[in-house]
């Protein structure tokens, strides 16, 4: 008799199985073993014992599983009777489990681990078990304790064994395998060997997760980076927050250490700060540790060994003290393993793994981290005086005036260099210092600094000492555009402008650079005084309503003075024609003319290059490509982005090589066949926007572009971990972004099934468009919500999820396929946990109302194939629905096997306590079932072939409903006219499945 305590530990053993591996579920499971070994029923203490070893098992506690398989075995031994075949099955597979738990635990004597192993290849032999999981868990055995000869038998004859019953399955042995191939040295083979797992062809519970992170070295160290970095983002998706794996996780921390990403690494180890402390299995501490201690080794070498770490079992830390808790942790534990073995293995291969030095300078991942704070230890020390010899320095200065004068972008660096070396030459050089507070004058000007004009005045009066008035003139000049960039008075800027000018022309007629200084003072005069233009313009807007009148003049005397500075200087200075065609194609886009724009930004591109500036041709080809796709020319605008990214090599603005690269790759993604390509132009921009210290900017745009590159790639789990690090980033660039960005996240993670995430996106992005005058995408994410909802189960969040979409879908008016659709799914969800009258007459009620919206549409679009298919449809469906209800009566039916659920996607109904139909009640609805499947097959025989699958359907449904009816003949002629209709159909109309299924079917029904 089964009492309350007996049925209370059963409802306990159930939760247990479904509660998420950890610690909480093992106490649980711990407690339940302890009340039915109370309650004396031998049986339920088994099932207790069996569940608590698999509690431990997907825990970081899994070397306790020892006690209760003991227990388990002592009570096999006693009654071997008591356990059913699936339990003895269990029961000697958990062996190959505890062979590894004592292998992994230092305190068990090397004896006894060879004793269990040794009663492990008995007990199998006497079951008749293959002795292959016997080999394999001697090889690990042979392998920890330096037993190399020993451990290459095991492996050979663990690989020639049967496989049977009790082998681990393919991807667990193939991890293996890969794993001592990594051992013998050889990374080529392991990967080979892993080919089917990290293809998904061979899967797990656990696989390719392990698999995954291990491969990343070994990937590493053949160069294959790119390989290496997708298994990154792949498998730390599938590892995060698992405590069973966290070795695992361990491999993720390292592998971000040894490729530059050591702020990534900061933020996994965060994410597992709980587990950042002893742990039941020291060999998994082992592991995680280890990984841990190759990033904080990293972190210190990078003089970060003082910035915060994570806590220590509760302690805070720095990077330098959770550096030392580890290592002395962890050291112990191998030397555990080292007494416990009589090797120094362990500790040596410990050892060995925390010094591991990077084996890729910068490997960007994709992903969004924060940026570690700058330290004394990462910026570069100067150049030791030995280095820096007198004619070194000499030709250091020409090389930086000649990078100068050209506009070359290395001039900043070589100027850098020169301020690091100068206070190491003899004599000081007036010259340079003069040219060195020019550069930092530059500078102040380029980031708008307060002191900039002090700054420039002062190396204005420093070249005029120096007799280089080619200098001081250019110093005027600056001096003009700092005033009009600060938004001084239009009298002064333009004073200043004067000075600048005739400071040019006052030049000595000799100079070589008078001609271009004189060319740049003009230059600087038609930009400012545009600008001075504009802002008159602006003022008298307030009191003139006759704007658009003005401004279209100022662009066009704007356009007319670029084009006379062009026919003037475009034989002799080519760069700053250049530099003013560039200036046209901008004022051209602004003129509305995005025609002339691109054939002025070509032209200033070429003449840019034709100067040997190629650098300078950048700007216009990145802007060219934008154009060029706007006017809906998408290969002329990728050949543009091609040709910036050519000539963008000497470029060193971060920003400008983001740029670049995000431009093409945006036009890549938008071409079939190149997504790999543009995941690769997208990563690149990633980076250098993060360089340039714009993350949250073109940096999380880039993300964007390359989540979408790796989707059309069909690589959401890359594309997911991506998008996700960038949303935050996303969220912060207006509600349009937002909504598409959770959309787009929505979407890959429903492909990734997982669902309540995916949802939750959905109806996030549902929210945020809320507000907006057009419902339809609000409309259109609510029905995406709801959809995913009933994937994951959640019936009545689906419900009403299903109910808002069709009160938005109503309020457009024009979406009539989404609204049948959400109304039909409505109908099943409603017979998903019973199917009771009620039930069904809620659905008839949903399905006539989705009919009727048909019927409105199609009186307003006769004809309209898509819209006749859904009505054809949904009169299917609600045969369906019919069908169900007398199943319920007539007979227990299986959810599986009804097609209606599959399309969409509701689960299955149960038996119920529905009121009792009489005999004539059950034939009507079988007769009008029929006649609805007559309806919905002739509406698909007026659309033609392409829905002969769906009218094949529904004569199966009817002839079938016919033949319950005891009128089988009826339905063999059914069918024997359709194989009449499809013999006469041309060759090649049908498909290959049609007819043998036809004949097949009517071979069943008159047999």
């Amino acid at each position: 008799m089964t009492t309350p305590a007996h049925q209370e530990i059963e409802r306990g053993l159930a939760e247990n199985r479904e509660a998420p591996g950890g610690a909480a579920r093992n106490a649980h499971a711990e407690a339940l073993v302890a009340a039915a070994e109370t309650s004396g029923d031998r049986a339920l203490f088994r099932e207790t014992l069996d569940n608590l070893i698999n509690a431990y098992l997907w825990s970081s506690e899994s070397s306790k599983l020892l006690v209760p398989f003991a227990r388990l075995l002592q009570e096999y031994d006693k009654d071997p009777g008591a356990f059913s075949e699936w339990d003895a099955h269990s029961l000697f597979w958990q062996f190959k489990w505890v062979a590894t738990a004592i292998a992994d635990s230092p305190g068990v004597p090397l004896e006894s681990a060879t004793g269990w192993l040794d009663e492990m290849e008995r007990r199998y032999r006497i079951a008749g078990y293959s002795e292959r999981p016997v080999r394999e868990a001697e090889l690990w055995l042979a392998d920890a304790i330096g037993d190399d000869e020993r451990a290459e038998r095991a492996f050979t004859r663990w690989l020639t064994a049967e496989r049977d019953d009790m082998s681990d399955c393919q991807a667990c042995e193939l991890n293996g395998q890969g794993q001592y191939a990594v051992l013998r040295g050889d990374d080529a083979e392991a990967l080979e060997i892993w080919k089917p797992v990290l293809a998904g062809e061979r899967t797990c519970a656990e696989e390719p997760h392990r698999v995954l992170a291990t491969s990343l070295l070994p990937l590493l160290r053949l160069g294959r980076s790119a390989e290496a970095r997708s298994n990154h983002l792949r498998g730390y998706r599938l590892a995060r927050g698992n405590d069973s794996l966290l070795p695992t996780v361990g491999k993720h921390i390292e592998f971000c250490a040894l490729t530059g990403n050591e702020s990534r690494g900061l933020e996994i180890l965060a994410e597992h700060a709980s587990h950042v402390g002893p742990l039941a299995n020291v060999d998994d501490q082992l592991a995680f540790h280890s990984g841990i201690l190759v990033l904080l080794r990293r972190l210190m070498e990078l003089g970060h060994g003082q910035i915060p770490a994570v806590p220590y079992d509760g302690t805070p830390h720095t990077v330098s003290e959770l550096y030392e808790v580890l290592r002395a942790g962890a050291l112990d534990i191998a030397r555990q393993f080292d007494a416990r073995n009589g090797t120094t293995r362990v500790s040596e291969r410990f050892l060995a793994r925390i010094g591991r030095e990077p084996l890729v300078g910068a490997l960007p991942l994709g992903v969004r981290s924060a940026a570690l704070p700058q330290t004394a230890a990462a910026v570069p020390g100067p150049v030791p005086v030995s280095t820096a010899s007198a004619a070194g320095f000499a030709e250091l200065v020409e090389r930086a005036r000649h990078a100068r004068d050209l506009g070359h972008p290395a001039a900043d660096a070589l100027w850098a260099e020169v301020a690091v070396r100068v206070d190491a030459q003899p004599e000081p050089d007036p010259l340079v210092a003069a040219d060195l507070a020019d550069h930092r004058a530059l500078a102040a000007a380029r980031s708008g600094a307060s002191e900039a004009p002090e700054l420039l005045s002062a190396v204005r009066e420093g070249y005029r000492a120096l007799g280089r008035a080619e200098r001081a003139a250019l110093a005027e000049l600056r001096l003009a555009s700092v005033a009009a960039r600060s938004g001084a008075a239009p009298a002064e800027i333009r004073r200043l402008l004067g000075v600048a000018v005739r400071a040019a022309e006052a030049l000595d007629p000799a100079e070589p650079l008078r001609t271009r200084r004189i060319a740049l003072a003009e230059l600087s005069v038609i930009r400012v005084e545009s600008y001075l233009r504009s802002a008159e313009a602006a003022e008298r807007d307030a009191h003139d309503h006759d704007h658009d009148h003005d401004h279209e003049h100022g662009h066009g005397e704007l356009a007319a003075e670029l084009a006379a500075f062009v026919a003037a200087y475009e034989d002799t200075l080519a760069d700053l024609a250049a530099e003013a065609e560039e200036m046209l194609g901008r004022v051209a886009l602004s003129q509305g003319d995005p025609e002339r724009a691109v054939a002025m930004l070509a032209a200033a591109a070429a003449r840019a290059v034709g100067a040997g500036r190629p650098w300078q041709a950048v700007d216009p080809q990145v802007l060219r490509a934008g154009v060029l796709m706007s006017l809906d020319r998408p290969e002329e605008a990728e050949e543009a982005a091609r040709s910036a990214l050519e000539h963008a090599p000497e470029v060193t603005d971060s920003e400008v090589q983001g740029v670049v690269r995000l431009t093409l790759a945006d036009i890549l993604v938008r071409r079939e066949g190149a997504a790999e390509e543009a995941a690769g132009h997208a990563l690149a921009g990633a980076h250098w926007f993060d360089q340039a210290g714009l993350t949250a900017d073109g940096g999380a745009q880039a993300r964007l572009v390359l989540a979408r590159a790796y989707a059309q790639d069909r690589r959401a789990a890359e594309a997911a971990e991506v998008l996700q690090s960038a949303l935050p980033d996303l969220l912060e660039h207006g509600e349009e972004q937002a909504v598409s960005g959770r959309e787009f996240l929505g979407d890959l993670l429903r492909q990734l099934n997982e669902l309540r995430p995916a949802a939750e996106q959905f109806l996030l992005a549902a929210e945020t468009a809320k507000g907006w005058e057009d419902p339809r995408p609000q409309a259109r994410l609510a029905q995406s919500a709801a959809d995913t909802l009933s994937d994951a189960g959640l019936t009545a969040e689906a419900v009403a999820a299903y109910e808002r979409a069709v009160e938005l879908h109503r309020l457009t008016g024009g979406a009539p396929v989404a609204e049948v659709r959400a109304l039909r799914s409505l109908a099943w969800l409603g017979l998903r946990e019973e199917v009771t009258d009620q039930a069904v007459a809620r659905a008839r009620v949903l399905m006539d109302e989705a009919a009727g919206v048909l019927e409105t549409a199609l009186a307003a679009d006769p004809g309209a194939p898509e819209l006749q298919s859904e009505l054809a449809q949904t009169w299917h469906q609600l045969a369906q629905v019919l069908d169900r209800r007398v199943s319920v009566q007539t007979e227990s039916f299986d959810d599986e096997q009804d097609e209606g659920e599959d399309e969409d996607g509701t689960g299955g109904g149960s038996t119920s306590s529905a009121q009792s139909l009489s005999e004539a009640e059950i034939e009507a609805l079988r007769l009008e079932e029929i006649e609805l499947w007559d309806r919905a097959g002739a509406v698909y025989a007026e659309l033609g072939p392409d829905h002969l699958r769906d009218r094949f359907q529904c004569l199966n449904n009817a002839v079938w409903t016919e033949q319950e009816r005891g009128r089988a003949d009826a339905g063999a002629a059914r069918i024997s006219a359709l194989i009449d209709e499809v013999r006469a159909l041309p060759e090649g109309a049908a498909p290959d499945w049609l007819l043998p299924s036809a004949e097949r079917l009517y071979s069943q029904l008159t047999a």
